[in-house]
Formats: C-alpha cells, sequence, structure tokens
C-alpha cells in the first residue's frame, strides 16, 4: 500500500521556521522524483519545491527561492522542505508528490503563519 504520510505543520509566527517531512512507504523511494505543492484558501495547488530523484537538483518556486530548501533521505525514504523567513502567505495546505511511473499524494499538512 503506497503511502505518503506528511508531518511538521503548525502555526508559527511571522519570521519563524518549520520542517515538514513527508516520509514514503508501499514503493520504491529512490526513483521517484520529489516535491511540495500548497494549496491556499481559494487558489489553485501551486509547487513549491521539487528535487529530483539522480543527484538531487531542486528547482523553487519564485516566492520561495532564497528562503525554504527542499531535501530527501533515500536510505530513510524520507523528503524534507525546510521553511525559514515565513510570511502569511506561505499559509497553505502542504502536500508530499511523489511522481515518475505514477503519480502520489499525501493527504496535506497545515501551515499557518500568523502573529
Amino acid at each position: 500500500q503506497v503511502q505518503l504520510v506528511e508531518s511538521g505543520g503548525g502555526l508559527v509566527q511571522p519570521g519563524g521556521s518549520l520542517r515538514l517531512s513527508c516520509a514514503a512507504s508501499g514503493f520504491t523511494f529512490r526513483l521517484y522524483d520529489m516535491s511540495w505543492y500548497r494549496q491556499a484558501p481559494g487558489k489553485e495547488r501551486e509547487l513549491v519545491a521539487a528535487i529530483t530523484r539522480i543527484g538531487g537538483s531542486t528547482n523553487y518556486a519564485d516566492s520561495v527561492k532564497g528562503r525554504f530548501t527542499i531535501s530527501r533521505d533515500n536510505a530513510k525514504n524520507t523528503v524534507y522542505l525546510q521553511m525559514n523567513s515565513l510570511k502569511p502567505e506561505d499559509t497553505a495546505v502542504y502536500y508530499c508528490n511523489a511522481k515518475r511511473y505514477y503519480d502520489y499524494w499525501g493527504q496535506g499538512t497545515q501551515v499557518t503563519v500568523s502573529s
């Protein structure tokens, strides 16, 4: 059974940091490109950051460049999103995605940036 389980979301003040984790199981993690998406209320889901399966090349949405870092640990079947200097506009549900042969999604974790 394929599972992507996100964790690490929560309420944080502007300027704060959070680290999201996505634990994968049920498929060969190292063969998949991994990404983080987010969806704010009333908006479409958007790509936040992605990391390739080989070499670990990364790319980021312009809105998070320099603040967010995506990484992966193939030994632990986990992908991370380190989020620094958080802004209220980062408030959204964050989803983990695995893509190659199939397209898998996690259930999402809420991130709220508010004072």
